[in-house]
């Protein structure tokens, strides 16, 4: 069996500039903004309430703002933090509002590079992300930076072995 499994970028993966066009989507369901809204504790009716959120000026429901942040900042990993730790998120902006059975893809650049002080095995990179709706309407962007590992610093993943026979 061989194994097609992206191992994530390493620090050295990127450059200023670097453009990346995060290859999945996904489809914001009911079930997802009010489990998620329901999950933090967020009593805002405009979330989980169909029929209040009917009599409001978008006379619909809008998904969390929190999930988007956290799925357009999941749609990135694969490419930009899979073995990183995110140090924190900058200018979240909401330009544009999401609401159920809407598709959110993502992509990113790159802003900035620099080895760690204080790490000799890690560099810190930002990175700027624009999450969009299947029209192409932006709605999220924010700024995120992340400690990456560099080559041949990445932890190594536990590999279990399968049963045979």
């Amino acid at each position: 069996m061989t194994e097609t499994t992206h191992t994530g970028n390493v620090y050295e993966d990127f450059e200023v500039g670097q453009v990346f066009h995060h290859a999945l989507g996904r489809t914001i369901t009911t079930t997802d903004n009010s489990w998620f809204t329901q999950l933090t504790l967020n009593t805002n009716p405009l979330h989980f309430d169909h029929a209040y959120s009917a009599k409001t000026e978008w006379g619909q429901p809008l998904v969390n703002s929190a999930f988007v942040l956290a799925l357009v900042t999941g749609l990135s990993v694969a490419d930009l933090s899979k073995n990183a730790v995110n140090l924190g998120w900058d200018k979240v902006r909401l330009p544009a509002p999401v609401f159920e059975g809407d598709t959110i893809y993502a992509q990113s650049e790159v802003l900035d590079c620099r080895l760690s002080k204080s790490r000799s095995h890690q560099g810190i990179v930002r990175f700027r992300t624009d999450g969009f709706n299947q029209d192409g309407t932006i709605v999220i962007t924010y700024e995120r930076t992340a400690l990456v590992y560099k080559a041949g610093h990445v932890p190594t993943r536990p590999r279990p072995k399968v049963a045979t026979g």
